[in-house]
């Protein structure tokens, strides 16, 4: 594949987190390689103009260029309300973005070479894109540089990796997770590529699947290329389908009479770990894949591949007895958050929010009981969260083995939501609360929407 723009001096800025230690930031009102080109964007309040005009500012400073020529990758952050730890096996998910996220700055050059800076994280990482580029549990074997390629330079600024894993998708499709997508949207804008969302959902997957080395599914790169404003994405891991499904409060239906306005809050415990190195993970999507290729094998489809979406509830039911105890867990969560889900949605459409947090709750207490990932910081902020006032529902943030819970909360209670969870978690973990910065340790977010390039 020939490429002929680049981009160099790119920028990034991370709204609110770190994320899996990489660099972030950016956003805008237009769509770049999708087939909604044409459509107006919701009423998300991020970025602000003024966050653009820093981001720009700064990648203008950097090159020498005139602000005018920046280019921002809006990516923003998600949040799974329903549906977790089952992508991996093919389920359904759900899914909606927040006006929260990365802002990616960056000027098209003429040349193969890429320079990036974070605004978080110190140091530049360099490299080219005709470089071809390993997954690093090669590179990890090998033990080795490669000749003629720049990964000392990637040793030392590691959060350069989703850079480069953007870069290797694109060699490998033949093209040339937030911040996977964010890398993605720019590399495809600065070489004049126009790629479905669709398609980069799977360029995403081989990010982390492939190059990162993680066993997850589809669901983040999912929600941040598929979600609009005031909806939310429903998203079957097995088929690639997806629907939108729009609350009624948000567009006016005469059936949003006496729905709750809501907020979401993002708590956040003072835990800190990269999921690629976190063993926990890969270890579960194992156990699911294990309890898929027993129950398959005695209900006489050992020939289908070891997921637990290829397992008939029947069949779960009539052979759960030949599994040991943990792969029951593992399977009892994956069946029951799949119902979950579906009750979900339809809460969701009829505006239904007290249903809807019921179930997020329970979703929040199936993920610690029989997918048994958290922690005790985790759980008790998830217990917190479930006492405290105007909640409606809460659960685990993400894979659940670091960092932050989620919560649905009434709109005019969010204020008094947040401070009650910050002094509460306080006591129960004074050490880590006191290493959070106190004005995010619980943020107030709203809906946001798809993935784009302004």
């Amino acid at each position: 594949m020939k490429m002929q723009a680049r981009f160099e001096n790119v920028y990034n800025q991370d709204s609110f987190l770190s994320l899996l230690g990489c660099a972030h930031s950016v956003e805008r009102n237009c769509w770049i390689g999708d087939s909604r080109s044409n459509l107006k964007m919701g009423a998300s309040s991020w970025p602000s103009e003024t966050e653009l005009d820093g981001v720009k500012k700064m990648v203008a400073e950097m090159s020498g260029r005139g602000v005018e020529e920046v280019r921002v990758v809006v990516s923003p952050y998600r949040i799974c309300p329903l549906g977790a730890h089952i992508d991996h096996q093919g389920g359904t998910v759900s899914a909606m973005t927040i006006n929260k996220g990365i802002l990616l700055g960056f000027i098209p050059s003429g040349n193969t070479q890429v320079l990036l800076r974070s605004g978080q994280f110190e140091g530049i990482v360099r490299f080219r894109v005709d470089e071809v580029q390993h997954p690093r549990s090669a590179a990890s074997e090998n033990n080795k540089v490669h000749e003629n390629d720049s990964s000392k330079t990637y040793e030392e600024c590691d959060w350069g990796t989703y850079a480069r894993g953007a870069l290797y998708a694109l060699q490998k499709e033949n093209h040339l997770t937030q911040v996977g997508v964010a890398y993605l949207l720019a590399l495809e804008n600065a070489n004049s590529l126009t790629v479905p969302p669709t398609e980069n959902i799977e360029l995403d997957r081989v990010i982390e699947n492939e190059y990162l080395g993680l066993r997850n599914g589809i669901l983040d790169q999912s929600a941040i290329l598929l979600s609009s404003y005031g909806c939310l994405t429903c998203m079957n891991c097995k088929t690639k389908e997806h629907k939108l499904i729009h609350s009624p409060k948000l567009h006016g239906s005469p059936e949003s009479k006496g729905q709750k306005a809501y907020k979401i809050l993002l708590a956040f415990s003072g835990l800190k770990h990269a999921l690629p190195n976190n063993p926990g993970y890969n270890r579960r999507v194992a156990e699911c894949q294990e309890a898929a290729r027993i129950l398959l094998d005695a209900s006489g489809n050992g020939d289908l591949e070891p997921l637990l979406c290829y397992v008939e509830p029947a069949a779960f039911e009539a052979h759960k007895c030949t599994l040991e105890s943990n792969l029951l867990r593992r399977a009892e969560h994956y069946f029951s958050e799949n119902m979950r889900v579906a009750k979900g949605l339809e809460a969701w459409a009829s505006g239904n929010l007290d249903d809807f947090g019921k179930l997020i709750s329970a979703s929040g207490l199936s993920s610690i009981q029989n997918y048994e990932c958290g922690c005790e910081p985790l759980i008790q902020l998830y217990e917190i969260l479930l006492r405290t006032p105007g909640i409606l529902g809460a659960r685990f943030s993400g894979a659940g083995f670091r960092g932050c819970c989620l919560a649905f909360v009434e709109a005019d209670r969010a204020i008094e939501a947040a401070s009650f969870v910050r002094n509460e978690y306080h006591k129960l973990q004074p050490v880590l609360a006191s290493q959070l910065n106190q004005d995010t340790a619980v943020l107030i977010c709203e809906a946001g929407d798809c993935a784009h390039v302004i």
